[in-house]
């Protein structure tokens, strides 16, 4: 029987010399491709897609590092007690210090490769915009912002009107932009009911039904066992709402 033989095919790239091995790097591969002389429009797309790629990348951390932030956040204690007055009548309650939680917060994003600043912008309508960013290292940034008219509430001149404004949306652009609450100080969520408490938008709704139904405050604050309206755990928030439209009817 006659032997067959064996031809061995190899397909060469004329492109490279022999001697080069095709690197493994998306940007050795444009390196190599520059030094060779490929038609621009190749190097250009051949750059594009190692954009698309860094920028993929650069994402997925930002949210892995999101994900580890979110596993030990920092706990934001409402620290500071503010006294409101509305209708000729006072209220107490307390917020968390922005100087603080900042500080609190940056630290513990800072141990994440992340970091987080602010953008103000006044529109045309006269409000206020804030947008905080928070950024990674890698450059990929996500933006939450918040959008209140100047606080023209008390004495304020028109300055202090807006830096009121913009002082409560760092604040709160802060918290959204982390998934963070802070939570009362008085027993650390351990009470009946404990926990989050409400935001500022429903302590003024519940201070201005209030003063409207004439309740009693003390009676009030006593029912859900708590010293002051601002640290109303936010999951009783609809039934202090309903008590209070129940006495209005």
């Amino acid at each position: 029987m006659e032997e067959q033989q064996v031809h061995e095919i190899k397909v060469v790239d004329k492109r490279f010399t022999e001697n080069e091995i095709v690197p493994a790097k998306q940007t050795d591969l444009i390196m190599t491709a520059i030094q060779n002389k490929y038609q621009p429009e190749f190097i250009e797309k051949m750059m594009a897609l190692q954009e698309r790629f860094e920028a993929n990348e650069a994402r997925k951390a930002y949210h892995q590092a999101m994900a580890e932030f979110k596993k030990e956040p920092p706990k934001i204690l409402r620290d500071k007690d503010v006294e409101y007055t509305a209708q000729g009548k006072k209220a107490k309650w307390s917020h968390a210090d922005l100087g603080v939680a900042a500080a609190q917060i940056n630290k513990s994003l800072s141990e994440n490769d992340l970091n987080s600043t602010w953008k103000t912008e006044q529109l045309e309508n006269g409000n206020i915009k804030v947008t905080c960013i928070i950024t990674h290292k890698y450059g990929h940034s996500e933006e939450t912002f918040l959008i209140a008219p100047p606080d023209t509430s008390g004495s304020k001149n028109a300055i202090q009107a807006i830096g009121s404004t913009v002082f409560y949306l760092e604040r709160y652009t802060l918290f959204a932009a982390t998934g963070i609450a802070p939570v009362g100080m008085d027993d650390d969520g351990q009470t009946s009911g404990a926990g989050e408490s409400i935001n500022d938008q429903q302590f003024s709704s519940l201070t201005d039904m209030m003063n409207e139904v004439q309740a009693n405050e003390k009676g009030f604050l006593k029912f859900f066992k708590i010293d002051n309206l601002g640290s109303l755990p936010a999951k009783r928030y609809d039934e202090a709402w309903e008590m209070l439209e129940a006495k209005k009817k």
